[in-house]
């Protein structure tokens, strides 16, 4: 039985995947898996009844799993880890946090209005730290095999990309060549491919936070 999981709708577009990157994590970590799953796209701005009745906070990703709804993509990517052990995707513990503060940088770097606030420049020590950690031990966070720090890194960079590149004319500098080929080897990935949102919806997405 297919597992079932709802998903943010693109702006403006209810009947195409949206742009939020915890929901791209879960959908991956399916996809990875190879576990069969039914996607609800559900429109943030207005959620559907019965969405709102099994999951009443309505967040997404929520998934249902053994007839129980679940929210926070966490929770969410540990359970399908408990319940679907193959291939294994837990990263040893020293691994864990590798790049969790890249999100947030990007986020104060994107809204930031002034060039001279140091925004730019802690986004960038944070990628040159995982920069060195890829050169030290890739082309995986955790070497040769994928496991979750890079599905959830992963849909990250991708907005990273896409919304720094659009709104701030911003790359990932040339130097960074580890990092540069992990986005890459990341992006290509056919779990990638099949579960990313079109660029032009991760900058519809952003717009308004950065506008505000």
């Amino acid at each position: 039985m297919a597992v079932e999981v709802c998903v943010k709708a693109a702006d403006g577009a209810p009947d195409v995947l949206g742009d939020c990157p915890f929901s791209q994590r879960v959908l991956m970590t399916l996809e990875e898996k190879k576990v069969p799953y039914k996607m609800h796209l559900i429109n943030i701005n207005n959620k559907p009844q019965w969405f709102l009745e099994v999951n009443p906070e309505g967040k997404v990703p929520a998934i249902k799993i053994d007839d129980k709804w679940i929210a926070d993509s966490e929770v969410i990517v540990d359970l399908i880890e408990k319940k679907y052990p193959n291939p294994p995707l837990s990263p040893p513990p020293e691994v864990a946090s590798v790049g969790s503060k890249i999100f947030p940088a990007f986020v104060k770097f994107l809204k930031s209005k002034d060039p001279n606030d140091g925004t730019e420049q802690a986004l960038l020590d944070e990628l040159k730290a995982l920069d060195e950690h890829l050169k030290a031990h890739g082309p995986y966070v955790n070497g040769e095999n994928i496991t979750a720090v890079d599905l959830s890194l992963a849909p990250k960079l991708y907005h990273m990309e896409a919304a720094l590149g659009h709104f701030k004319g911003w790359a990932v500098p040339e130097n960074l060549t580890h990092l540069r080929n992990y986005m890459k080897l990341l992006f290509s990935r056919e779990s990638v491919q099949k579960t990313k949102p079109a660029k032009e919806y991760v900058i519809a997405g952003w717009k308004p936070k950065v506008e505000a």
